[in-house]
């Protein structure tokens, strides 16, 4: 009898060791937001709209759409740290970069090193981990990330007109912050093959403005989530920034397991999107930079 007892309880309690694992990564799956079709104003001058696509596979895009000339928006990208160490930053989520600077919105920025993830508990970076930025970063007019020839770059000048240049911003910019590829230029999509990600379905982030440069577009598509959303080609990210009224100039920021959509609402911080990094969904990377904006709240 005492051994039957016991072979039960092992039994039981294996069961739950191995359950719970599964219960918790379901709760995480379930926080994702609902694969529904939305739209929202979220702020003064600022629009967010999510997207549901099946076909040709399943999708989720998130797009925000700002309008720079509305008054109290305010872009920033985070504050540089040069330290002894040679390398530009600590990393943080974007929730924290959000919460830190009490911004309105914040997405996730440019591409950093070093970089790996081999396991859910064995990645780098932590958060507060020092990392270097690829291509130019600039922050309340300070350089922080020297140029890196030929990765374009997001500029904001002191008017909040936004261009999308080569490299280098100009002497004035006041906020900028680095890409890997310019998708669209001059309202047509570019055809590039600079990087071998090029046809492969990853989680995205782009940036696209409008010709007049007043008008900034946030995109983000989730993506390594099966039925979810599988992720997107940078062709097919180009075609959905493409369908967007108005849009001239396109850059792909950092993807992947970085792709982060958060706001303030109230004391609190929401995720918009699905973040799925080291594996797990709705976690969130400790990233270099990031892209934030101040605004007011809807009247």
């Amino acid at each position: 009898m005492n051994q039957r007892f016991l072979l039960k309880t092992i039994l039981i309690s294996s069961l739950v060791l191995l359950g719970t694992p599964a219960l918790l990564y379901l709760a995480l799956m379930l926080r994702r937001p609902l694969p529904t079709a939305k739209q929202q104003q979220l702020f003064q001058g600022i629009t967010y709209q999510r997207i549901r696509r099946s076909k040709p596979n399943s999708l989720m895009i998130h797009i925000v759409k700002v309008d720079l000339k509305t008054p109290g928006i305010e872009l920033l990208v985070t504050p540089g740290e040069p330290g002894e160490d040679d390398r530009d930053i600590a990393a943080q989520t974007t929730s924290e970069f959000l919460q830190k600077h009490d911004l309105q919105l914040a997405i996730n920025g440019s591409f950093f090193h070093p970089f790996y993830v081999n396991s859910p508990i064995d990645y780098f970076p932590y958060s507060g981990d020092r990392v270097n930025i690829l291509g130019q970063a600039i922050s309340q007019g300070k350089i922080y990330s020297s140029v890196n020839k030929d990765w374009p770059v997001l500029c904001i000048s002191p008017e909040k007109k936004a261009e999308i240049l080569t490299d280098t911003c100009p002497e004035n910019t006041v906020q900028g912050i680095a890409g890997n590829l310019v998708l669209i230029a001059q309202g047509k999509p570019v055809q590039s093959q600079k990087f071998s990600d090029f046809n492969k379905k990853f989680p995205r982030t782009a940036v696209a403005i409008d010709q007049s440069g007043e008008t900034l577009w946030l995109i983000l598509i989730d993506g390594r989530q099966g039925l979810y959303s599988e992720g997107a080609t940078l062709a097919t990210l180009t075609q959905i920034i493409l369908e967007l009224e108005g849009v001239e100039t396109a850059l792909n920021l950092d993807g992947g397991g970085s792709t982060t959509l958060v706001i303030s609402e109230g004391i609190n911080t929401k995720v918009l999107n699905a973040p799925f990094h080291s594996r797990i969904p709705m976690r969130q990377r400790p990233i270099a930079n990031h892209l934030g904006i101040y605004a007011l709240p809807v009247e």
